[in-house]
């Protein structure tokens, strides 16, 4: 199993990125998705989730509003759309598949997660 996390990159506050998660090895329609990310010195934080079907989605308080998650089940592929980016965002953002059957809470923990990317880093800065 392999989750391929690209997208990454350096942007000034206020910009855009684009996030996106290559599954292989997996049947990527029976996982819910997240995305997570870890600043230096913090531990790994929860951003948002989305559900198998992608008919429900969550998100971290901060990024509500500014941030969306998506899949494309036939492209084993998830997404992250991050806009008006804040210095606060920078980090190494992972994507990460859990089994179905999860509830919106259990899906904002990290151990609930049974594979993960290697992380990509997104900088925030002008």
């Amino acid at each position: 199993v392999q989750l391929q996390a690209s997208g990454g990159g350096m942007v000034q506050p206020g910009g855009s990125l684009s996030l996106s998660c290559a599954a292989s090895g997996l049947t990527f329609s029976m996982y819910n998705m997240g995305w997570f990310r870890q600043a230096p010195g913090q531990e790994r934080k929860f951003v948002a989730s989305i559900t198998y079907t992608g008919g429900t989605t969550n998100y971290e308080d901060s990024v509500k509003g500014r941030f969306t998650i998506s899949r494309d089940n036939a492209r084993s592929t998830a997404y992250l759309r991050m806009n008006i980016l804040e210095p606060e965002d920078t980090a190494v953002y992972y994507c990460a598949a859990a089994t179905r059957g999860k509830s919106a809470f259990a899906l904002r923990v990290p151990t609930q997660y049974y594979y993960w990317g290697q992380g990509t880093l997104v900088t925030v800065s002008s």
